[in-house]
């Protein structure tokens, strides 16, 4: 780390600069993932989308400080900085540790809970048909007009009656059930999420370090103009 004034602030906006790119990053990466699982609500991915939204903020509150050498938005921006450094290294973490039997009850509950048009967008969108075969609790739409996404062929025939498309495994059904692609899903966008934040966060800690060192510099600009008064 540098220890020249010039060096220092230079270092500082440089760094927020990232920041604010890398909170793009973060949200759009975040948003992308919570997108694509459709029927489940990840909490800890929308956990995130808000540290992506406070790191774009603060960065901007950097920016300033670091431009005006401003001590009060310094220490501010030493302070916030090192909270969502907490909360996102806390929620990559979890992201990542999340098991794959939690991962299923998160999507079974998040299918049973939401509507037929979010099942049918669902089905829809990855080939599939229902979230299990044989689970009453856990109904779905109608199939016959759903394309298996590897063979495009209709999951039941037109001769095949509406209440008996992909019911159960013995039904002639040409799609397979929606709870594998869900969970590829969700496997994909905490890995991503939890890995981009969790490798990011490691900066905020570098951001608040060359902030401290900042702080406590003395503007050589102003020491030259108050010789020269």
């Amino acid at each position: 780390m540098c220890g020249g004034f010039t060096c220092s602030k230079n270092s500082l906006l440089a760094l927020n600069i990232l920041y604010v790119v890398v909170a793009f990053i973060m949200i759009g990466v975040a948003a992308a993932a919570r997108a694509s699982s459709f029927v489940t609500s990840l909490s800890l991915v929308s956990g995130i989308i808000a540290c992506g939204v406070f790191l774009l903020f603060i960065s901007i509150i950097g920016l300033i400080g670091a431009s005006k050498h401003h001590q009060v938005m310094l220490f501010f921006y030493m302070i916030v900085l090192f909270i969502i450094f907490i909360i996102q290294f806390s929620v990559a973490c979890a992201c990542l540790a999340i098991n794959e039997d939690q991962q299923r009850i998160v999507a079974a509950k998040g299918w049973n809970y939401t509507g037929a048009a979010v099942q049918m967008d669902a089905q829809s969108f990855f080939g599939c048909c229902g979230y299990q075969f044989g689970n009453e609790s856990l109904k779905h739409p109608s199939c016959k007009e759903v394309v298996n996404k590897a063979t495009h062929d209709v999951c039941c025939g037109k001769e095949t009656p509406e209440e008996q498309c992909c019911v159960k495994p013995g039904d002639d059904c040409q799609c397979q059930t929606c709870d594998g692609p869900i969970h590829d899903a969700m496997v994909r966008g905490f890995n991503l999420v939890g890995g981009i934040g969790l490798f990011f966060s490691f900066t905020e800690i570098l951001g608040c370090l060359i902030a401290k060192t900042y702080r406590h510099q003395v503007d050589p600009r102003a020491n030259i103009q108050s010789l020269l008064r």
